[in-house]
Parts: C-alpha cells; structure tokens; sequence
C-alpha cells in the first residue's frame, strides 16, 4: 500500500490532522443534526426554517468533503465513519419526535456557536503549523458565523 506523504514537517502535520479531524467530526454532526431538525420541525415558521436548515445541510456537508480532502492532501486518512462520528461528536441532538420551530433555531444557534468555538481554536492551532489549512478553517467560520446570524434573527 501507498502511504500519502506531506511536505509538512511531522509536528506541524499532526496538528493539522487533529484540528482537520475535529472539524470534519463537527460538520458531518451538524449535517446530521441540521436534517433530522429539518424533518421534525413543526410550528409557524415550519417552512421558513424548514428550508434554511436544509441550507445548513448543504454547507456542512461541502466543508466537510473540503476539510476531508485537506486530510487526505497532507497525507492523513480522513475518517467520516459514522461510528467515528457517533463515538467522538460531542453536538446535542434535537429532541426524538417532533420539535417546535423556536426550540429548534436556539438548538441551531448554540451548535453554530459551538462549532464557530471550536473553528477560532483551530484557527489558532494551525497559524504555524498551516496556513493553508488555517485559510480554509477561516473561510469555514465566517460561514457558520453568517449561519448562526441568521438564526438567532429568528427569534429577535
């Protein structure tokens, strides 16, 4: 078998793969959060929500095939297995049954702050180690920064 090798040096590497793997953890979790929400909301705003959580779904799951390919490009094997995920998310889960509009938006908003945390911690942990990776964590932020906005203005 090939090993995938890196042009970053081993400490610098293994930094990136854990703050890569964290990350990947996190969207393919919000994914998941974000579309069982979006099949079991009810309430006034059904629709509106409805169809931004699916915006969500969208954005996590293409960081999160972003954030994996980064993996893969320093020679690290990503891993998205849903037992990985199950074993290591650490997001709340939306209520089992059907959950009201308001209680899913503040369920949204502290999981996008949660994350958006995490993503400024490993902004920082990649500043040395790879700016490359840094740049994508950034971007990555900004965007669930804009999602999190978006849902608190649900609620006022």
């Amino acid at each position: 078998m090939t090993t995938l090798k890196s042009t970053l040096p081993e400490a610098a590497r293994q930094t990136t793969a854990d703050a890569l793997q964290g990350a990947l953890v996190d969207l393919l979790g919000l994914s998941l959060l974000a579309k069982q929400a979006h099949w079991t909301i009810v309430g006034p705003r059904f629709r509106s929500i409805h169809l931004q959580l699916d915006e969500v779904v969208a954005f996590a799951r293409s960081y999160a095939d972003v954030v994996a390919e980064r993996s893969s490009a320093i020679g690290v094997a990503p891993d998205g297995r849903v037992e990985t995920v199950a074993k290591t998310s650490e997001l709340p889960e939306p209520s089992n049954g059907w959950n009201q509009d308001n209680d899913v938006v503040a369920l949204i908003v502290d999981t996008l702050g949660t994350i958006g945390t995490r993503m400024r911690e490993r902004i920082e942990a990649t500043e040395k180690a790879d700016p490359v990776t840094q740049d994508i964590f950034i971007g990555l932020t900004a965007e669930l920064e804009k999602q999190r906005w978006m849902f608190q203005a649900e609620n006022g």
